[in-house]
Order: structure tokens, then sequence, then C-alpha cells
């Protein structure tokens, strides 16, 4: 029994959120931790380094016992001096400095470690081109935490380990989520400050399949579009180098975010050399990509300036309103995709499927035979917002042909809803609000979750593909409450909405209700109600007349 009990709490010894929960409450004593975004990017930094280490001291291990196999002695002087002072790895491991190694950082005195730290950023970004940028260089001067403090950060998140926790998972994004969810309290998906999980992002990915070609994410926040994505190429035996990565990040402190995530996993992307506006500055004008995934912020304000009047993104569709980028957003992705079988799954507020101050950009889109498919997710995906949310997924070759080893039937003038909203059997415990997550094939029960309802993603995504797929009777493509194909003539006729419950069919299941126990037990609250208000009045009343003033 003890051994069981022994193994538990070894368990949750590496449970990694276990391991931020106390880094927060660390934080949150420390003097001059500073604000949330302060917070985070301390916390962000050091698991950077902490993995950016272990992956280099995995490639020394590697080196030599390469060597070994070829007869090399690893530890001598002559061998030393020629593999291991400028070693170089194959698996996109840099080589690190000494001062920038984790082993040095672990061993230094707490006294000292503010500055080891700011020593061990600075060499990074002066020896890697691709690293430079990627954080705040004196971050942890500037705050100088007390001793005792960094040295206790710096112990937990040594607990962090790939070898624990696995190389697949977004590890950067799930403490970015993690500290989002702990931190802030003005977080918004206006503000930027947004972090799509896990599984909705596996979701656009299995559905539109980026295996190969250019990929481009015009608000691509911490990355996590990229990293999914690489993962699906890795888990269909593909090669990641295969996909190129563009994208482009507003918010300077989320563009570095991107930055680290990138390097940490050996992604080559092109970011641009700086964090600007989609909009108002496109780093990438001019090119057209295969596959777009993004978030892009909801409904957001302040994104239109004088000079986007005439811009030719909307040349052919009309001018965005200003009070919303919904559609700005739409139409800037569009103008990024290859003419000629461009694909892109992206993320917007359901507010804009049946907007009254964008319906003729949406007729033309719809006219235009832009729009492949829309599917309304389940609410309480996000922590960051109780929003219902829609996946838009636009096509420029609707005609069929071969796509990724499948044969594509003529879907022009089709448009498929689904509408997954249902979809909440497999909740997220120990959340500040409630959560739900879609589930793969490949999700396992933890602490956290259960599993209730396996392989949800890839039931959504054959919904799609079998009816993309040759012999696939468009017209009677359905199934009510949860999907249904639609013509081009049904959609004019209900006023060019895009609301998939205004095409496909909902059972009025009002009709099993059992009225008599439904209405009693509305009585019941009622009398609660009604009994709690009278006391609340009474207690009123009471008051007054105390102070000498009766209410009669």
């Amino acid at each position: 029994m003890a051994k069981k009990a022994t193994k538990k709490a070894a368990d949750k010894a590496l449970n990694i959120d276990n391991i931020l929960f106390n880094c927060r409450d660390i934080l949150r004593a420390a003097r001059n931790s500073g604000s949330f975004f302060e917070k985070r990017d301390m916390m962000l930094t050091l698991v950077f380094l902490r993995f950016i280490g272990e992956k280099y001291e995995d490639g020394i291990e590697n080196l030599r016992q390469t060597l070994i196999e070829q007869g090399l002695d690893p530890d001598n002087e002559d061998i030393r001096t020629a593999f291991f002072d400028d070693a170089t790895f194959a698996d996109g491991t840099y080589n690190l400095p000494v001062e920038a190694r984790w082993s040095t950082i672990i061993n230094t005195p707490a006294p000292s470690l503010n500055v080891a730290l700011d020593t061990a950023l600075h060499s990074i970004a002066t020896t890697s081109k691709d690293l430079k940028g990627c954080f705040i260089e004196g971050t942890f001067t500037s705050r100088n935490l007390g001793a005792n403090d960094i040295k206790k950060l710096v112990d937990e998140v040594n607990k962090i380990s790939h070898k624990a926790f696995g190389e697949e998972k977004d590890l950067i994004g799930h403490v970015y989520e993690y500290f989002l969810q702990e931190f802030a309290v003005n977080a918004t998906k206006e503000e930027g400050e947004f972090y799509t999980p896990h599984d909705v992002v596996q979701l656009i990915a299995s559905m539109i399949e980026p295996y190969d070609g250019t990929l481009y994410d015009p608000a691509c926040g911490s990355g996590g579009m990229f990293i999914q994505s690489a993962e699906l190429v890795k888990s269909k035996q593909g090669n990641i180098s295969s996909v190129n990565v563009y994208g482009q990040e507003k918010e300077a402190a989320t563009y570095r975010l991107a930055k680290m995530n990138l390097a940490l996993r050996g992604i080559s992307h092109h970011l641009g050399d700086m964090s600007d506006s989609s909009f108002t500055n496109d780093l990438h004008k001019g090119l057209y990509f295969d596959y777009i995934m993004a978030n892009p912020p909801f409904n957001l304000k302040g994104w239109y300036d004088d000079n986007l009047k005439d811009d030719a993104r909307w040349a052919d569709y009309g001018t965005p309103p200003a009070s919303n980028a919904n559609y700005a957003w739409i139409l800037h992705m569009l103008s990024h995709l290859k003419k000629s079988n461009g694909v892109a799954g992206f993320l917007l507020a359901n507010g804009a499927l049946n907007d009254s101050d964008t319906l003729e950009i949406r007729k033309r889109l719809i006219q235009n035979d832009k729009i492949e498919a829309i599917i309304v997710l389940p609410r309480e995906l996000f922590i960051t917002t109780d929003i219902s949310v829609t996946l838009w997924i636009l096509n420029q070759n609707k005609k069929g042909g071969n796509y990724h080893g499948r044969t594509l039937r003529n879907r022009e003038h089709e448009i498929l809803f689904m509408d997954l909203r249902t979809w909440t059997e497999n909740p997220v415990k120990h959340q500040k609000k409630k959560k739900v997550f879609l589930s793969s094939n490949d999700s396992k029960d933890t602490e956290d979750i259960k599993v209730n309802l396996p392989g949800q993603i890839e039931k959504a995504s054959a919904i799609y593909h079998t009816w993309q797929n040759e012999g696939t009777d468009g017209t009677n493509y359905e199934v009510p409450e949860l999907y249904r194909s639609v013509g081009i003539k049904e959609i004019e006729d209900k006023g060019w909405a895009l609301t998939p419950s205004k095409y496909i069919e909902f059972i009025d299941h009002d009709l099993d209700i059992d009225y008599e126990k439904e209405m009693s037990r509305i009585q019941e609250e009622m009398q609660d109600i009604m009994k709690a208000e009278k006391k609340s009045q009474q207690m009123l009343e009471d008051a007054f007349r105390g102070i000498g003033y009766g209410i009669d």
C-alpha cells in the first residue's frame, strides 16, 4: 500500500501543472516579480532555457555514443577538440556555450542566478541567428528577484523534462496557456493574449492536411498552428522540412514567444524581422500559400487605417467595416491563398456568419464559390472566452481531382455545414471555469480528463473528407443535428446566411420532456427563490426600523 502511495505522489510531482502551480505561487509571493506579462515572460524564458539545455545534453550524449560505436574515445583531448568544441547536431539542437547550458545554470549559487540567467540569454542571442530576438535581454536582472525566490523557480523548472512529458507536447504553448489562465485579469482575445487549444489546432490540421508546401498564419500567436501541423506531418511519416512556415504576429511579446517556440522545435520559419499588423504592414505581401491556418482576434476593433481604403485585398468584395476586422481577416487570407488550389482553415466568432454589415462581402464570397465548409464548435473549448466559435474552410479548387491520395468530386456551388455544439462529452477537470475538449483516437484518460467519446476529431474530419470524395452524393449528404450539404440556391433563399442551424434539421426534443416532472422541479425552485426574497425583505425592513425609519 505504501509503495502505491509513494508512486502516486511521484506521479503527481511530475505533473506539469503542479510544477507550474508551484511557480505561480512563488511569483505571486515574490517581491519585484512584476506584471502578469513579466511573470509569464520569466517563466517562458526559464522553460525555454531548460528545454534547449536538455536537448543539448541529449545531443552531446548521442554524439558520445556515436563516437564510441566508431571506435573513438570521446574523452580524448584531440577528439573533444574536433567534435565537441563546436558541436553541430542534425536534429535541430543548438550548440550552446558553457554559460548558456542548463547544467551551468542549475549549479549557479542563488545570489548569482539573475546575472547568470541574463548572461545565458545574451550568449544565445549573440551566437545563434535563429534564436536572436526570442527573448528580452536583461529579463532577470531588471526584475532582480530575491536569491531565494529565483532559486526556488529554477529548481521547480528543473523538474520539467521532455523525457517526462514527451517531446510531442507544445510545452511553451502549454506554459503560455497556464499563465494566461492564472494571471491574466484583462487578457481578452481582442487584446491578443489568447492561446488556441491543442485539440482545436489538431482539428483544423486534420481537415486541411498541410502535409507539404507552404503554410501561413497571419496572426500566428505562439506558433501553435505550426507546431501541431509539424506533429501531423510526422504522424504521417512525412518530413517537417518539406513544410515551409510563414507567419506574422502584431504583439511584440507573442512574436518573441513564437520564435522561441519554433526554435525549440527545430522548425525553420519566416516570421519577418519584426512584430507588426498584417493589415497595415503585410510582411508577406505578394506571396501565395498552399495552406493557411489561423485563429485571428475575434471582433477586433481599431484595425482600420485610412490608407487601407482602396487596398487591393478587398478590391473585388468591398471594404470591410472599420468596427470589426472579421471579414478583413477573411479577405486578407483569401488574397494569400494560391489561386489554383489553396486551402484555408481558420476560426471566427459566430457573429460573422450572419452580420448585416458584411452581407455584401459574404454574398460575393459565396457566389465566387470560395467557402467550402462551416463548422460550429462546442462552447467552452477555450479558457479565455465563452464565445461560440466557428471553423471556416476556404478552398480555391472545388472542381475536384487528386488531393493527398484521395480523388475529390466536383463540389462547386455546395457548402458543407456542421454543428458540433453537442459534442461536450469530454470535460476537463480542475479548471476555474468549465472547459471541454475534442478527443482524438490517441486521447487517454488522465488525472484531468476522462475520454467519454473518443475520436471526435477523426469523426469530424471523416465527415468533411467523405463529403469531398468522389462517389458521394452532395444533394443527399446529411445527418440531422450534425451535418448537411447545401446548394447555393438554398443559401440565397435564406438571405446569404451561413448559420448552420438554418440548414441542418434539428429534432424537437421538447416533445420528449416529462412536463409534470419538469414543472414540479421549476415550482420547487421558485418556492425557494420566493422564500429567500421574503427573508431579505424582512431583514431590510427590520434594519430600517432599527434606525427609526419604518417601512409601511
